[in-house]
């Protein structure tokens, strides 16, 4: 015999969709430079609504996006100051600093959203979303 009664419900699973197009706005954003504020803003606006999972999504792309920023004024004020100071050669240890930093940071944003995809995919949420690492 069948049971009639209550269909089943299915577990709880939340759209991956939003998190996703928030990850590949910050990706698309190194080729354009505007998309990675679009991601900012859907990854702000979907935050307080979003269940577990994507909330944590939300605050480490969140996260992902300042910290890049504060790295990333980091690194353009050193070659800014570095290119006069080159001039006479006291300068050039900052410009290489200021380009292994933007390179750094780059590369370390790449990483991070490729991680929050990862995470993503498998619908789990991202288990560290306060930490400066991957």
């Amino acid at each position: 015999m069948t049971d009639l009664a209550q269909p089943r419900a299915e577990p709880h699973s939340e759209d991956k969709i939003l998190p996703g197009v928030v990850y590949g706005l910050y990706l698309l954003g190194f080729t354009n430079g505007l998309t990675f504020f679009v991601g900012l803003i859907v990854a702000y606006v979907y935050r307080g609504a979003a269940g577990p999972i994507n909330a944590s999504h939300y605050t480490f792309a969140i996260r992902s996006f300042w910290l890049s920023i504060a790295w990333f004024i980091v690194g353009l004020a050193l070659i800014l100051f570095g290119i006069p100071l080159s001039l006479v050669l006291i300068g050039i240890p900052m410009l290489v600093a200021g380009v292994v930093i933007l390179s750094a940071i780059s590369l370390w944003f790449v990483v991070r959203c490729i991680a929050g995809v990862a995470y993503l995919v498998r619908g789990e949420a991202y288990p560290r979303p306060y930490t400066w690492l991957i």
